[in-house]
């Protein structure tokens, strides 16, 4: 559990808790979801010093619940989001960019290696609680990054007010998905083209049914993720109408990055879904591409069996116990029967080609 006091002018980590909250800024305590759960008493005593108000119980069991899905809840005191996290476990991404050549076995342990764990915001007017998963990647992120900038950086100045750090961690959130697309697309398109290879027999279903199921978990959790941001904005909207000229500006600077942020979530979405009809469009063309080279091979083995009819006609005719029959007595009788055989298969065999039968291509 750590405690940091972020201001416009200072960034600094608190080896403690202090007794009040500092005069400028506010603080945020970011906790591990396991620290969370076993220093909870505590966290409700500083809140409840700090703020006046500690958590509720059912506000308490969500952030610990690592199942829970992407929600936003509102109190007289702070608000509550849980946003789950869509990414490639820390390493996993980078090792598959990195390979040039990709396998099926790859591409079931890129879709085994998502990361969608929630991380919880509890956002106080001067107090921020954050709760993640072990070893989150976006708590080091802007724990570097609120350190390195200041108020003078141009687009990179500090957060005034606990609200604004929550957002800017959830577009956080929500763009790496970026690198996670990358990887999906990848794969996906390796799947794909095992798929539609005409001389590879497909018969890895499972792992294609591994990939529809994986898209359409992301799918459920963008949406999720799309009505919890759109649920904080009706928030902003419902807030009391006479603030101060200061409020007003942070409520609409508030409300411009909560709408960037659903706007980010409903490009992912977007994506999310252009995969999946991508994937079923794949299944689709290799059951159509598998129906034309059926037909193709029934097409094949259909003109070979015309050929030879007629072959087969004109040895019954002459194997028949007759003792008068034309050419049967003749010394060159089999030489002519030979013969007949030879022009009428090829004779066939040019019909068949003029009407394209013969051909994989079709006739114009």
């Amino acid at each position: 559990m750590q405690f940091f006091h972020v201001a416009a002018d200072a960034f600094a980590e608190l080896t403690t808790a202090p007794e009040s909250l500092p005069t400028t800024g506010f603080v945020w305590i970011a906790s591990g979801r396991r620290e969370f759960e076993v220093g909870v008493a505590e966290i409700q005593a500083l809140l409840l010093r700090w703020c006046g108000s500690p958590l509720v119980d059912i506000h308490v069991a969500d952030l610990i619940n690592h199942q829970l899905p992407s929600h936003f809840d509102t109190t007289s005191g702070y608000e509550l989001l849980v946003f789950r996290r869509l990414a490639a476990s820390r390493g996993s991404a980078q090792k598959f960019v990195d390979e040039r050549h990709g396998t099926l076995a790859r591409t079931r342990e890129a879709l085994e290696s998502i990361d969608t764990s929630p991380v919880g915001f509890a956002v106080f007017e001067r107090v921020l609680l954050t709760v993640h998963p072990t070893d989150c990647p976006v708590r080091d992120h802007f724990v570097q990054r609120l350190a390195q900038t200041g108020p003078a950086a141009v687009g990179a100045r500090r957060p005034p007010s606990p609200a604004d750090l929550t957002l800017r961690m959830v577009n956080h959130m929500v763009d790496s998905y970026l690198e996670l697309r990358r990887l999906l697309t990848r794969q996906l398109g390796e799947l794909q083209q095992a798929l539609l290879n005409p001389r590879s027999a497909f018969d890895d279903w499972p792992l294609l049914l591994d990939a529809r199921n994986t898209l359409n978990m992301l799918e459920d959790l963008c949406e999720d993720q799309r009505s919890a941001v759109q649920e904080w904005i009706d928030a902003l909207d419902e807030g009391p109408a006479e603030v101060g000229k200061v409020q007003k500006k942070e409520r609409e600077l508030l409300r411009l990055r909560s709408r960037d942020v659903l706007e980010h979530i409903e490009r992912v979405l977007a994506h999310v879904r252009r995969l999946e009809a991508s994937a079923e469009s794949a299944v689709q063309i290799h059951f159509a591409a598998l129906g034309h080279r059926t037909n193709s091979i029934m097409r094949t083995l259909t003109v070979l069996t015309a050929i030879f009819l007629p072959l087969n006609l004109i040895t019954g005719f002459f194997g028949m116990n007759f003792e008068f029959l034309p050419l049967i007595h003749s010394a060159a009788g089999f030489w002519v029967s030979a013969a007949l055989m030879v022009l009428v298969g090829l004779g066939l065999v040019w019909f068949f080609w003029r009407k394209r039968y013969l051909s994989s291509r079709e006739r114009p």
